[in-house]
């Protein structure tokens, strides 16, 4: 493959792969051996925001890291419905295919569904879940997300998206807890996937689909018993805006086992802020899974 010239190789140094869907390629990253870690982003990301974790991680496990339809360096198909249960469909063709097991899966915004919608269709696939700030039920009530939704994803914010590149250059932004860390450089690479306005169809589906795709949200939220057995931990950005102190609390008290982290200087995108952190949480959940099975 030819990669990007705005692609920084240092940052991303990882061998491209791609799986064939009915939408276009989609691109994704496996790198090193062992037990899998799935890292599944949301909007406006790549596989590019799991970088450091990914660098870290594979050297004792297989880290996979897929961009969906219309992100990163999958194709931008037009003809694509860019919907979340469509995003999962692409996602479960492209895990299925790799046949993994004793998965740990890492996911945040947009990820959160679309990831654990293939858990609950293979719960057996699946040993860890690592939710950092999303959410898997209707908020088709609350006003906070009913407004989002209406305004970005609406007719103004679609205009925004499509001709200004909205949603990666002024939303990223102001989700990060400490704004020193988003450099020119790294926000480079959440702004470039979309540099045309063919490209960011996307972009503007998601946040409509906070509302549009409430019945889809509801189903998944009707299952969630199905990951009771799971070890799960919770590692949440206090300063994020978009998934807030609320959201947290709904999901501790859906999982009153998982364990929790809180990071009071981080927002949306914990894995870009807070890298070092997950790694250490990750690998601890994954020495705590050996010792349990050894006393098994």
């Amino acid at each position: 493959m030819e990669y990007p010239e705005w692609l920084n190789r240092e940052e991303y140094p990882f061998k491209s792969h791609f799986f064939r869907t009915d939408a276009g390629n989609m691109h994704y990253v496996d790198e090193g051996k062992g037990n899998p870690v799935v890292f599944i982003h949301g909007n406006p990301s790549w596989s590019f925001e799991f970088r450091n974790l990914i660098k870290n991680l594979s050297e004792t496990h297989r880290c996979i890291a897929a961009d969906h339809i219309g992100f990163g360096l999958s194709d931008k198909t037009k003809d694509f419905s860019y919907l979340p249960r469509d995003h999962a469909k692409n996602l479960d063709s492209v895990l299925e295919s790799l046949d993994l097991h004793e998965i740990t899966l890492v996911f945040g915004d947009w990820g959160g569904p679309i990831g654990l919608s293939y858990a609950m269709d293979h719960p057996d696939r699946i040993r860890n879940i690592v939710i950092t700030n999303t959410w898997l039920w209707s908020v088709s009530s609350d006003w906070y997300y009913q407004a989002f939704s209406k305004f970005v994803g609406g007719p103004i914010g679609k205009w925004l998206i499509k001709n200004y590149n909205f949603f990666a250059n002024n939303i990223v932004r102001s989700t990060f807890g400490d704004k020193k860390r988003l450099t020119p450089e790294i926000h480079k690479h959440y702004l470039m996937p979309w540099n045309s306005p063919e490209e960011r169809k996307g972009c503007w589906v998601f946040p409509k689909e906070i509302t549009g795709s409430s019945e889809w949200l509801r189903t998944l939220w009707d299952r969630h018993e199905t990951l009771r057995d799971k070890n799960i931990l919770i590692a949440w950005g206090m300063k994020d805006i978009a998934f807030r102190e609320k959201e947290l609390n709904r999901w501790i008290q859906t999982f009153p086992d998982a364990k929790i982290i809180r990071f009071s200087d981080a927002g949306h995108f914990v894995s870009e802020e807070k890298p070092d952190e997950i790694v250490k949480a990750i690998k601890m959940l994954a020495q705590k899974n050996k010792h349990s099975s050894s006393q098994s």
